[in-house]
């Protein structure tokens, strides 16, 4: 099993920048591929970004590319989503997920493909 919490959500205005964070444990932290997905109020969850096993890769969704920058440390076993320039679009709960398994290389925007997800953070961005 893997726990996962998240941290750093919180109410911004519009143009400002929030980092998010997310604790790993109870697996070896370099066997996770880590993702970031957001669920918005009477919307489906959506993929935001994602970093490899390897912290190698990185790739991120349209709306947020350029904007949000994705980092792990392994030796804190956690993950990072630096935001930047936020917009009120981007107001969601943000959670955190972990997929097992994966080669060092691979990444998922798909998150039926993770297998552990954390409780989420609120983020919301006024205009």
């Amino acid at each position: 099993q893997v726990q996962l919490v998240e941290s750093g959500g919180g109410l911004v205005q519009a143009g400002g920048s929030l980092r998010l964070s997310c604790a790993a444990s109870g697996r070896t932290f370099s066997n996770l591929q880590m993702g970031w997905f957001r669920q918005a109020p009477g919307k489906e969850r959506e993929f935001v970004a994602v970093i490899s096993r390897n912290g190698i890769r990185t790739y991120y969704a349209d709306g947020v590319k350029g904007r949000f920058t994705v980092s792990r440390d392994e030796a804190k076993k956690a993950v990072y989503l630096q935001m930047n320039s936020l917009k009120p679009e981007d107001t969601a709960v943000y959670y955190c997920a972990a997929r097992e398994g994966s080669s060092g290389w691979v990444i998922s925007s798909r998150a039926d493909e993770y297998d552990y997800w954390g409780q989420g953070t609120q983020v919301t961005v006024s205009s």
